[in-house]
């Protein structure tokens, strides 16, 4: 496992410098970027309270994530220099319905991406994101799915324009839903629900009574 992949300050494209373990030093402010820890959970839950409030737990995008665990290498927090959660985002494994031939098309659903209110404006949220698509990249994975406002996601790549004949498994404005193509043409008459296909969380398969769970 990665123990540091990038360093950012709050100018984004300031020239860094590498050096030989791995660190990247963006100057004065600088924050780093991590592969998720299993104890990361309450802090970024409380980050993630602090960030978008009680309300995140109704969102349509929830019922794709609970019970499951993000897709393998793509949970990430940004940490300040004294080690404080200051930022976070996973990408979790999901089916977008299905091809022209009716296969089944796999994607990622990003999200949450969460920055704690106060450091919002250090470019915390965009090196993120950059560092997020571009780990999904160098995994194989054929495209990216979100909720989100296209005034912050275009500058990404993000668009609706592959998302017209797919669904989430709840409400959500159109214009907020969004994909990038990881691989050119992968969502190419990808039509219908988006559905859960990640590795089950062990505390989810701990909370389902017997009888269901070994029900076919």
């Amino acid at each position: 496992m990665t123990r540091l992949v990038e360093t950012m300050d709050a100018a984004e494209n300031i020239e860094q410098n590498l050096v030989p373990d791995g660190l990247y030093f963006a100057g004065a402010g600088a924050y780093t970027i991590v592969n998720e820890l299993p104890q990361d959970e309450k802090a970024r839950e409380d980050l993630l309270d602090r960030a978008m409030g009680e309300g995140r737990r109704r969102k349509s995008s929830e019922k794709l994530r609970r019970g499951r665990l993000p897709s393998e290498g793509l949970a990430f927090s940004a940490r300040g220099a004294g080690g404080a959660l200051l930022g976070t985002v996973r990408l979790w494994d999901i089916q977008a319905g299905h091809d022209a031939a009716g296969k089944g098309v796999r994607a990622l659903l990003l999200g949450p991406l969460a920055v704690d209110p106060a450091s919002k404006d250090l470019g915390i949220g965009s090196a993120l994101m950059r560092h997020a698509i571009k780990e999904a990249t160098r995994l194989g994975h054929g495209a990216i799915i979100l909720v989100g406002d296209p005034e912050y996601y275009e500058r990404f790549g993000f668009t609706g324009a592959k998302t017209a004949g797919l669904a989430m498994p709840g409400p959500v404005e159109r214009r907020r839903f969004l994909a990038l193509e990881l691989k050119p043409g992968h969502l190419d008459g990808a039509k219908g629900l988006l559905t859960p296909k990640g590795r089950r969380s062990s505390r989810a398969m701990r909370i389902i009574p017997v009888s269901l769970r070994f029900s076919a």
